[in-house]
């Protein structure tokens, strides 16, 4: 359990930091993406990668 909460983690961190990318017109990845120069893709992906913060900090305390 403690490694899938770890690995579930990263992966959330990873898609919230492309989501954070995207919104902010960092990454323009896939090019015609409907996420790319909007806003609000930043505070989600901020939010999903704040989630996996906190599911790697659960799954390291067990």
């Amino acid at each position: 359990m403690k490694i899938i909460l770890v690995l579930g983690g990263g992966i959330l961190i990873a898609l919230g930091l492309l989501f954070v990318g995207q919104g902010l017109d960092v990454i323009r990845w896939p090019s015609r993406s409907f996420m790319i120069n909007d806003i609000r893709w930043t505070y989600y992906g901020g939010g999903i990668a704040v989630l996996g913060l906190i599911l790697i900090f659960i799954g390291r305390r067990r």
